[in-house]
C-alpha cells in the first residue's frame, strides 16, 4: 500500500499536469516516466526486428487472413509506431485516430473484432518477451519496467479494441439503414400515385422510418394517392398499428389519401381491439384492387381493348 507521502506526491504530480505519477514502492527518483522513456528507447532500437516478429506471429495465428503478407507488415509498422508514441507521450489521441482509420479500411474486408484484439495482445506478448530478454540479468529492473509498462499497455489495447468496435457498430448501423431502405421502397407507378410495399416485421424504429420515407416521397412527387400494401407483414402490435393510423393522418395533411391493401385477419383484429377508427382507412383486399381503386380516385378509366382491333 502506498504511503501517505507517496500518495501526496502522486496528487502533486497530477496537479502539475504530469502524465506519469511515481510508482509506489520504487525509489523516488525512478518515476514511471523515466522507466517508460528507457522502454521507448529500447522499442525504437529494436523496431524492425520486433515489428517483423509481430507480423510473423500474426500470420502464424491465422489472424487478418483477409490481408496479404505485405499489407500485414505495413499495418504492423504503423500500429507499432503509434503504440510506441502512446507509450512515450502518455496521450492516446493519435492512436485513437489511427485505430478508427484502420477500422474503416479493414472492416469492409471482413476482419472480425477477435482478430483485432488478438493482434494487439500478440504485440504486447512480443514486446514483453523482448523486455525479458533485455533485462534477464536484472530481475528487479525488469519488474519495475513491467510495472510501468503494463497499465499503459492495457490502456492501449483497450483504446484500439474500443475504436474498432465503435467503427464496426457504425458500419452495422449504416448497413441496417440501407437494408431498411431497400426493403421498403416507395414506388411511383403512375403520376400522382405511389405504392409502398412493406415486407417483414415492423418494429417502432422501422415504422418511423417508413413514415418519413413516405411523407418525403409524397412531397417530392406531389402524390395524391398512396397504396400501402402490407400483404408481407405477418403481425403488427398495438404500437405499430397506432403508428400506421398516424401515418394515414399525416398523409392526409399533405393532401394525399391512403389505401391499405393485404390486411390479414390477425392485423384487422388488432386494429379493432385497440379501437382504431376504421372509417379513416380505406382498405382493399389485394394490391391489384388497391391500384385500381387508386386509379379511379385519380380519374383514370381502365378500358378493355379488343385484341383483334388492337392488332388492326
Amino acid at each position: 500500500m502506498a504511503s501517505q507521502n507517496e500518495e501526496q506526491e502522486n496528487k502533486t504530480n497530477v496537479a502539475k499536469g504530469k502524465k506519469y505519477p511515481h510508482i509506489p514502492g520504487q525509489p523516488p527518483d525512478e518515476s514511471t516516466a523515466s522507466l517508460l522513456k528507457e522502454l521507448v528507447a529500447h522499442l525504437r532500437q529494436k523496431r524492425s526486428e520486433l515489428r517483423e516478429e509481430w507480423a510473423r506471429r500474426i500470420q502464424e495465428a491465422e489472424l487478418l487472413t483477409a490481408m496479404t503478407k505485405e499489407e500485414i507488415l505495413a499495418e504492423a509498422t504503423s500500429v507499432y509506431d503509434n503504440y510506441v508514441e502512446a507509450l512515450e507521450t502518455g496521450t492516446y489521441e493519435a492512436l485513437q485516430s489511427y485505430a478508427r482509420n484502420l477500422s474503416e479500411r479493414i472492416i469492409p474486408r471482413g476482419v472480425e473484432t477477435h482478430e483485432v484484439v488478438g493482434i494487439v495482445l500478440l504485440l504486447r506478448d512480443v514486446l514483453a518477451r523482448s523486455l525479458f530478454a533485455k533485462y534477464r540479468d536484472d530481475f528487479d529492473k525488469l519488474n519495475r519496467i513491467l510495472d510501468a509498462y503494463e497499465p499503459a499497455a492495457n490502456r492501449i489495447a483497450n483504446t484500439v479494441a474500443v475504436g474498432f468496435v465503435q467503427e464496426r457498430e457504425r458500419v452495422i448501423r449504416e448497413q441496417q439503414e440501407a437494408i431498411r431502405e431497400l426493403s421498403t421502397p416507395v414506388l411511383q407507378v403512375r403520376e400522382r400515385l405511389l405504392i409502398l410495399p412493406i415486407i417483414g416485421i415492423i418494429d417502432p424504429k422501422r415504422a418511423q422510418q417508413l413514415t418519413e420515407q413516405l411523407l418525403q416521397a409524397i412531397r417530392r412527387n406531389r402524390a395524391k394517392v398512396v397504396v400501402i400494401d402490407i400483404t408481407g407483414v405477418p403481425t403488427m402490435d398495438e404500437k405499430v398499428a397506432n403508428h400506421l393510423v398516424q401515418t394515414v393522418d399525416a398523409t392526409r395533411l399533405l393532401g394525399a389519401s391512403v389505401i391499405v391493401t393485404g390486411l390479414s385477419s390477425e392485423i384487422a383484429q388488432t386494429l379493432v381491439t385497440i379501437g382504431v377508427d376504421l372509417t379513416k382507412i380505406i382498405t382493399v383486399g389485394d394490391l391489384q384492387g388497391g391500384i385500381e381503386e387508386a386509379e379511379r380516385k385519380l380519374g383514370y378509366r381502365v378500358q378493355q381493348v379488343d385484341p383483334a382491333k388492337a392488332q388492326g
